[in-house]
């Protein structure tokens, strides 16, 4: 996982793009405060935005916050840990929330369960993460490159489907797990701007069997070409998908 810490802490000194990341929190946050419910204790799982740890206390007492990307960390306070190596006390927590991490993590199924494990009964975990069939232009996009330079290579790394991740949780010892899709439309002029947010919200290839190898000039132009056909011959639409989930703990 050290090159996803890299890749959040480029976004970081580059200026992060956050608008998917704060939609996604906004919309949390916004689900938390129609829980007529005081949370006590929280787990703030990523944390890009420094101001997110703030805010979460509007709806709990106190919380504690692990961020994969060490700048990231360091600017808001929070623990440079990664999901699947979390080593909190059993029963800690009765709100987890985790924001826009959970897609890349090493070990999902693993990192499911140590949330699992340091939440107390009858307790809410929540959260959004990047799923489904979204990225489709850039997907299309990086086939024709692979097809012009005639070297296919994992470029986009793989997402978890919408209807999936119930029964995952399910099977992590969550219960009435509920998904829905928050489907975002964003039009860009070229491959290259929306190739720039993703290195802004570090959603760039971590695949350890990515290529090593720069695309070729042949690879890049067909690629961005595709792209800009694939729109009006102005602007591309994409669409990201954000996965929205929340579950509890069985109760006592």
């Amino acid at each position: 996982m050290e090159l996803r810490a890299l890749r959040r802490d480029r976004a970081y000194r580059n200026g992060p793009q956050l608008f998917l990341y704060d939609r996604a929190f906004d919309d949390c946050l916004d689900r938390l405060t129609m829980i007529q419910r005081r949370f006590h204790s929280a787990l703030l799982i990523g944390c890009p935005n420094p101001d997110w740890p703030r805010r979460l206390g509007d709806v709990v007492d106190q919380s504690d916050a692990i961020e994969p990307g060490p700048l990231f960390a360091r600017a808001a306070g929070a623990r440079p840990v990664t999901e699947d190596q979390l080593e909190f006390t059993a029963g800690t927590f009765d709100l987890v929330m985790a924001v826009g991490t959970l897609d890349t993590v090493n070990d999902l199924p693993r990192a499911l369960q140590l949330i699992r494990a340091s939440m107390k009964e009858d307790s809410l975990f929540i959260g959004a993460l990047a799923g489904g069939d979204g990225l489709s232009q850039l997907r299309r996009a990086m086939h024709v490159a692979d097809q012009a330079s005639g070297l296919a290579s994992p470029r986009v790394h793989p997402r978890i489907e919408a209807a999936a991740l119930a029964p995952l949780l399910t099977a992590c010892g969550f219960i009435q797990p509920v998904v829905d899709i928050d489907r975002i439309n964003v039009s860009y002029e070229t491959l290259d701007r929306l190739v720039g947010d993703l290195r802004g919200m570090a959603a760039t290839n971590i695949l350890s069997d990515r290529s090593k190898q720069p695309m070729s000039r042949s690879g890049w132009a067909a690629a961005a070409r595709a792209f800009r056909l694939a729109g009006d011959g102005t602007r591309t639409v994409e669409t990201f998908n954000l996965l929205h989930f929340a579950c509890w703990t069985p109760p006592g």
